[in-house]
């Protein structure tokens, strides 16, 4: 079975949908699937129109999105749960406490994964290891100010904003990628 990276924003119109297509093209020749979902989402929405232009520029056929409420469910089934504030973070927790060691806000796990050591031989479980490299990076790291973990949401901004969120979000992200990288 495949594992799951499930991204989490608020409405689940803009930064949960834009880190998910980007995370799939990231990961895309690992065995990794991503979904996204809103805390306060509703149901059955489009992607942002400026999110859904920054995902089709990548690749992606970003059409048939649509917005779905977070559940707890969601959270239990995922490997790994990506949020895009601490508020988020915390929501995640409260719903499904099993899931708190493997929550962090995106931009956390981003410079937690930078500044982890490869995982090695883990080929089996590559986000498994690379969790747990991240988890041994936070135990070394001093923490971060608390609003450098949060990726400021670009809803009522240009287009020019989306696209600076989604590079943040790909800045994040690649560390994610080349942990999984070097444990498989």
């Amino acid at each position: 079975m495949a594992d799951r990276v499930l991204f989490v924003c608020h409405a689940n119109l803009c930064r949960s949908p834009m880190a998910e297509h980007l995370a799939r093209r990231l990961l895309a020749d690992r065995p990794v699937t991503v979904a996204s979902a809103g805390t306060d989402a509703i149901d059955g929405l489009s992607m942002h129109p400026y999110a859904l232009e920054v995902a089709t520029e990548g690749g992606a056929d970003a059409s048939a999105f649509r917005t779905r409420s977070l559940r707890p469910e969601y959270l239990i089934d995922a490997t790994l749960v990506l949020t895009a504030t601490r508020r988020q973070r915390s929501i995640c927790t409260a719903l499904a406490p099993s899931a708190l060691h493997r929550t962090f806000t995106l931009r956390q796990f981003g410079r937690l994964a930078a500044a982890a050591e490869p995982p090695a031989g883990a080929a089996d479980d590559t986000l498994g290891a690379a969790i747990a490299a991240v988890a041994q990076a936070r135990g070394r790291l001093q923490p971060a100010a608390p609003d450098a973990d949060d990726l400021r949401d670009p809803i009522g901004g240009t287009s020019a904003d989306f696209r600076r969120c989604a590079e943040e979000i790909e800045r994040s992200l690649r560390p994610l990628a080349a942990l999984i990288g070097a444990a498989g």
